[in-house]
């Protein structure tokens, strides 16, 4: 029997002609989930089709293909679909405040449609435009922070280059100026409105956040910073509401009946675990630091939330008191 899907064929293709060492069959059925008799007729589809593919043997007698480069010509041309994924990630990111990577990924889309034939170009700007139109994304409205194109540039080659940087970074709160702090950059986080550094401080010997609109000068050291031994980035952000850090609690809130089919369709948290109680409302438990922020934004759920916070110290949801309940 032949193959005959022919988006994970030309998906296969592309593949293919992007990978120096070759593709096996065993690389077929992780990438597209088939077993291995499916990855076998792949791989024949495409040979069938394109007799310039290279057959590599590889250690222990398994084959690899691969196409030359250029071998598949314009079938390598992006869809409308991925060049508008594209100018949506540049929209984000501008309006996140990271200009820098606005800038990069428009001048990669330049570049791209640039590539294509002038007829092709005519027709996908027409296109893109209306698409890009209907999406939004670049026009929705909301205060944000302005940062520094030259500081995340710096921020970016210390994480990358795994260097102390020494800073001058104004609190957020207090506008009290730091000079010559030295930190050990982990992390950038962009999320809504305000964007931060997570690194390590000397002077705290702890991880912290600092707001990257409070940098105002960044000076690569000449030592080496490692980040702790097993550090997950993700698992630390689990223990936040936003970004966050106190000690967590265990949250529980209640949505009455009337909004819980709308907040059904968020995710609260990632470690969330919500239920639907009898009466319709909604009830979503999770354990997290942070509870400026999560008041912040149950704000805007007006009367229809409830909301508990329980110290973490034994304390089940079932033990609230009427103190703990906040009723936004």
């Amino acid at each position: 029997m032949r193959y005959a899907r022919q988006e994970d064929l030309q998906k296969l293709a592309l593949i293919m002609q992007g990978s120096a060492e070759g593709i096996s069959l065993s690389d077929i059925e992780r990438e597209f989930r088939v077993s291995r008799r499916t990855a076998e007729r792949m791989r024949d589809a495409i040979r069938n089709a394109y007799p310039q593919i290279e057959e590599i043997s590889g250690e222990s007698g398994r084959k690899y293909w691969r196409f030359p480069p250029g071998s598949l010509g314009r079938m390598a041309e992006p869809t409308l679909g991925e060049l508008t994924a594209g100018h949506r990630a540049a929209a984000i990111a501008r309006r996140e405040g990271d200009e820098l990577t606005a800038e990069t990924l428009e001048r990669l889309l330049v570049k791209v449609q640039a590539m294509f034939r002038e007829d092709r170009r005519r027709t996908i700007a027409a296109d893109l435009e209306a698409q890009l139109m209907a999406d939004g994304v670049a026009f929705r409205p909301g205060p944000r922070e302005t940062i520094s194109s030259e500081i995340l540039s710096a921020l970016r080659e210390a994480i990358l280059a795994g260097a102390m940087i020494s800073a001058d970074h104004r609190a957020r709160g207090t506008a009290k100026l730091s000079r010559n702090t030295r930190l050990g950059p982990i992390a950038i986080l962009f999320g809504q409105g305000r964007q931060y550094l997570l690194a390590w401080s000397e002077y705290q010997d702890d991880l912290r956040l600092f707001a990257l609109a409070g940098f105002e000068r960044i000076s690569l050291e000449a030592d080496v910073y490692e980040r702790p031994k097993g550090f997950d980035l993700q698992e630390w952000l689990s223990k936040s509401f936003g970004v966050w850090r106190e000690e967590p609690h265990d949250v529980v809130w209640r949505f009455l009946p009337e909004v819980a089919d709308e907040a059904a369709g968020y995710v609260f948290h990632p470690k969330q675990r919500a239920e639907r109680m009898e009466d319709g409302s909604l009830m979503v438990r999770f354990r997290a630091g942070g509870r400026q922020e999560m008041e912040w934004y149950l704000v805007r759920w007006g009367d229809h939330v409830e909301a508990q916070f329980l110290e973490v110290s034994g304390t089940s949801s079932s033990d609230a008191t009427e103190n703990d309940v906040c009723k936004q």
